[in-house]
């Protein structure tokens, strides 16, 4: 049957001829031997997808015969979706679900880095909770109350930009919180008892409340031009719509000034919080640089 379009190939199919569209894009060259690389698809197969795809997308694809490659044609305009986080992982760590030995990435990249990554043993108990809708028992090192047995309800995986949390319900406490996974020790997942209606996740207040935090360009910026076209802003602004849960963990990786004057060292805090108002509640608003609880504002 002839292909005519991608939605009448099968999802392997489509995921390989994405990966042609990556490599024009993005590399600016694909062969045989680069899809034979990624799916381990024999020579034959790697041929009819290059075929299929001149034919989805002819104006895309040219073959360059000196270097017996494809390559992007003048007129190329993408098919597939290919989103930015997505691409720049790729580029930059390769395509990491296979077997065997890590993928260095398409193009040199440096990162800062992580310096507590969770253990594996541990990430893997919480998830299958998390997946399984399942308590976990464990031992936990707070900062502020020390070593404790716990016992608890993960609904989901938290990244701060420095470390990963979870968020869960605590028996213990009986409240909505991130636990820190570096922290949690010997995590066992109970096979018994049902998790209560108050330990839902849509009983979170803090997960299931909406925060819009509307960011502009610090005043004391002398470029704030340069400020909205980094940080991507439309008439010299950025809306983010973020849970109250991570707010101050956005606030704070982004580091943006909170204060009430904004007076926090602009070489340092580029952006500004328009309306610190907005975190009024939200519990981890302490993380969130400079910012003053209204009662806490002189007048």
């Amino acid at each position: 049957m002839e292909i005519r379009s991608i939605e009448d190939m099968n999802q392997a199919q489509r995921e390989r001829l994405a990966f042609i569209e990556f490599r024009l894009w993005f590399l600016g060259d694909v062969g045989r031997p680069d899809l034979m690389d990624r799916f381990g698809i024999a020579p034959a197969v790697a041929t009819r997808d290059l075929a299929a795809y001149r034919e989805v997308a002819p104006q895309n694809i040219d073959f360059d015969g000196s270097r017996k490659v494809y390559v992007p044609a003048a007129g190329f305009k993408a098919i597939f979706e290919h989103e930015t986080d997505r691409v720049l992982s790729a580029l930059s760590r390769g395509f990491g679900e296979g077997l065997g030995k890590s993928s260095s990435g398409f193009l040199p990249c440096e990162f800062p880095l992580r310096l507590n990554q969770p253990p594996l043993a541990a990430l893997a108990t919480i998830t299958r909770a998390i997946h399984q809708r399942r308590a976990v028992r464990l031992v936990y090192h707070s900062l502020n109350t020390g070593v404790s047995k716990r016992e608890v309800v993960p609904f989901a995986l938290v990244d701060s930009g420095l470390r990963w949390h979870v968020r869960v319900f605590d028996r213990k406490s009986q409240e909505f919180r991130d636990m820190v996974i570096t922290r949690m020790e010997r995590p066992v997942m109970l096979d018994d008892g049902d998790i209560a209606a108050h330990e839902q996740l849509d009983q979170d207040i803090q997960w299931t409340r909406i925060v819009e935090l509307e960011l502009v360009p610090h005043p004391a910026q002398p470029r704030p031009e340069i400020v909205a076209r980094d940080f991507g802003m439309k008439g010299g602004r950025l809306v983010l719509n973020v849970r109250a849960a991570i707010a101050g963990y956005v606030l704070q990786q982004w580091s943006v000034d909170c204060s009430p004057d904004h007076s926090l060292e602009p070489t340092r805090y580029r952006l500004r919080l328009k309306d610190s108002l907005v975190l009024y509640g939200v519990e981890n608003s302490v993380l969130a640089p400079g910012y003053q609880a209204p009662s806490k504002i002189k007048s």
